[in-house]
């Protein structure tokens, strides 16, 4: 079984349901979960997979020109702080999910056992 790979992007924000429906689609060509901050700013979103898979989606994310992109945690294997995770991806891959705050978005990361990870990526936590 190859290892689970994941990236973190922020952007300005996700308002566009145009691009939104374009990175569904390569949730699902990809077969990779993505999760989306969607509204107001800042935009998230995290995706997982293979690695082929999360470099090809995060590749797509690039080519629609998000204002104020940034690529803050880059595609690598995924490394969970716990023993044991149990979070699985909406229980599949081929899958984009959309939250409404960060406030969720940050819950659906420490259920993924990526929480610290995921702070230092956008800037909450900063290593000593």
């Amino acid at each position: 079984m190859s290892p689970v790979w994941n990236a973190l992007i922020r952007t300005h924000h996700i308002t566009s349901r145009k691009k939104v429906a374009k990175l569904r689609q390569a949730a699902t060509n990809y077969d990779v979960f993505a999760l989306l901050r969607y509204g107001g700013c800042p935009g998230i979103m995290y995706c997982e997979g293979t690695e082929s898979g999360v470099r090809n989606w995060v590749s797509t994310v690039q080519r629609l020109r998000y204002k104020d992109y940034h690529l803050v945690r880059k595609p690598a294997v995924l490394d969970t702080e716990r023993a044991v995770r149990q979070w699985t991806p909406s229980a599949e891959f081929g899958k984009l999910e959309e939250v409404e705050s960060v406030k969720e978005f940050g819950a659906h990361m420490q259920e993924a056992g990526v929480w610290q990870w995921w702070r230092r990526g956008m800037g909450f936590l900063h290593d000593d």
